[in-house]
């Protein structure tokens, strides 16, 4: 049986009409980037909420606008077609304030020959006078239309009680559906790199469709578009991102806004898989993305896009390879998988790839195994001499993982060099066969009971 879970809403209307801020109200958190220009929503966008105890998925989707096929806003508007022709139910957004225009008219016809249930939200409908302009989008010919102000929270309760009324009762499951499929937490897996890398055309490989926004202009993707992906070991979270240029050279707003987008999505994901134009090599900004990643403790694998435009494929991947030691010497070991998102060479390594740096990120050792590997390392180098004295390592667990973490106690531990603290890390990532994933050691003192000279 189809679940409500399975119900998809999605949000509809002309360029800057409030749809995102619509949206983010009834998820009932900020997950679609806002500013107050036309255009900034490109790609759909989508989050679970709940609507007066139904389950539904919502959607967000690009302005409506009249455009040629081949141009950027053609490409968008065929996206939110594409999401149209897959809901349960349709929230056709305008603005009261600015009245019902031809566009409006114009996609309200298209609507009615789609054959699904729609509901007219006239939004920016606040205070005395709102309801009156709502009324006008009677004329749009689909039914009442529901006064809401999403900035301000106005009516958003009773449009909650339209949408559960609207939804269709429960019914045959969708095709490629699964009922278990969400019993598991998915895998986060962010998509990063700079702009014009091909990270939305790998994610569209993945999926088999084009489900993202592609083309030649940089900077296509602005939000942080979450996307459900099944594979033979589970689910997985797909987590597209606008491409990260140096913070010197973004001055846009909205650009602004979607570097923080991306930037929260490194932080929230499991892996962060960054992508690079393997024919123009490894990038400063390339390295400094890799470098946020093992500082926010995350599994990371690089992938080598357009690998099928590298001309001397051995030199280019010893170069690179040289270039991640050198320069990201912290996550030594780090895979790299070189494909061709655009053509599919090599995309088959790539989540398997994922998923091994997941299960290394993820890895627990046992104490007694790390006390050995302790033993072993001191003896071949013992620690340095501080004060004339030498450091005394007694003994090490693991506290946690999702980075790998090991307390490592002994007396003045704290003051441990840096140096022979990556000789531990290099050691424990070789012993137990921990290859690019971040490792942190937290140095914890014990205390000398006859400190002071007094016995405790």
């Amino acid at each position: 049986m189809k679940t409500d879970k399975s119900r998809r809403v999605v949000v509809i209307g002309r360029p800057n009409v409030g749809k995102s801020t619509l949206f983010n109200r009834l998820v009932g958190r900020r997950v679609a980037l806002i500013a107050d220009l036309p255009g900034v929503t490109r790609d759909a966008q989508e989050a679970p909420a709940r609507l007066r105890g139904r389950d539904v998925i919502l959607v967000d989707t690009a302005g409506l606008e009249e455009a040629a096929p081949e141009t950027l806003a053609g490409r968008m508007r065929a996206g939110a077609e594409t999401a149209v022709a897959g809901a349960d139910l349709v929230l056709l957004v305008v603005d009261a304030r600015a009245g019902i225009t031809p566009a409006d008219a114009h996609f309200a016809a298209w609507l009615r020959r789609q054959g699904r249930p729609v509901l007219v939200v006239a939004n920016k409908a606040e205070g005395r006078s709102g309801g009156a302009e709502a009324l006008e989008a009677f004329r749009l010919g689909l039914g009442a239309p529901i006064a809401v102000s999403a900035e301000h929270g106005e009516g958003i309760a009773d449009l909650m009680g339209h949408i559960a009324e609207a939804l269709p009762d429960d019914a045959e499951e969708k095709d490629g559906e699964a009922g278990d499929a969400s019993s598991a937490l998915p895998l986060r897996l962010a998509i990063l790199g700079r702009p014009n890398a091909g990270k939305s055309t790998l994610i569209n490989r993945l999926l088999g469709a084009e489900r993202q926004l592609t083309g030649p202009e940089p900077g296509i993707t602005r939000d942080a578009i979450r996307i459900p992906l099944l594979d033979a070991a589970g689910a997985i979270e797909l987590i597209d991102t606008a491409g990260l240029r140096r913070r010197a050279r973004i001055e846009a707003p909205v650009e602004k806004l979607a570097a923080a987008a991306a930037l929260a999505a490194l932080r929230r994901a499991d892996v962060v898989a960054l992508v690079i134009d393997a024919a123009l090599g490894l990038h400063d900004q390339d390295l400094q993305i890799g470098r946020l990643a093992e500082q926010e403790g995350r599994a990371v694998v690089i992938v080598l896009n357009k690998w099928d435009a590298v001309r001397a494929p051995d030199e280019a991947r010893r170069a690179i390879a040289d270039r991640l030691e050198a320069s990201l010497a912290q996550l030594r070991g780090i895979a790299t998988v070189p494909l061709s998102a655009a053509t599919g060479q090599g995309v088959q390594r790539f989540l398997p790839a994922v998923r091994r740096a997941h299960e290394i990120w993820s890895r627990r050792i046992g104490t007694s195994d790390i006390n050995r590997w302790l033993a072993a390392a001191l003896e071949r180098n013992p620690p340095p001499l501080l004060d004339g004295r030498r450091l005394k390592l007694r003994y090490a667990t693991q506290a946690s993982t999702r980075p790998p973490t090991l307390v490592l106690f002994g007396g003045r531990a704290d003051r441990l060099p840096d140096a022979y603290r990556r000789y531990l890390v290099n050691s424990l990532r070789e012993t137990f066969d921990l290859p690019g994933t971040p490792i942190r050691i937290d140095l914890r003192p014990t205390q000398n009971p006859y400190e002071d000279g007094k016995r405790r």
